[in-house]
């Protein structure tokens, strides 16, 4: 048996760069999402703040979505 080093580093690479992806898209829906709430408390309004926070919420839905769908197809 061997092992095929090249594409194990492969794996590793792209795994390891979505996971980066990932956790930085939530990291920045959740800083719109707060700043939405320090709005409000100011009285002011953060719609480009609670926008851009949703596209990012479903941009990490739509990856994790077409993960699941890679490994059940």
């Amino acid at each position: 048996m061997s092992i095929d080093w090249a594409a194990l580093g492969s794996v590793f690479g792209v795994s390891l760069v979505a996971t980066v992806v990932l956790v930085g898209l939530f990291t920045l829906g959740i800083a719109g999402l707060s700043r939405q709430e320090r709005a409000a408390a100011e009285g002011g309004s953060a719609g480009l703040a609670v926008t851009g926070a949703y596209a990012c919420f479903a941009a990490c839905a739509a990856a994790v979505a077409y993960g699941i769908y890679l490994i059940v197809a």
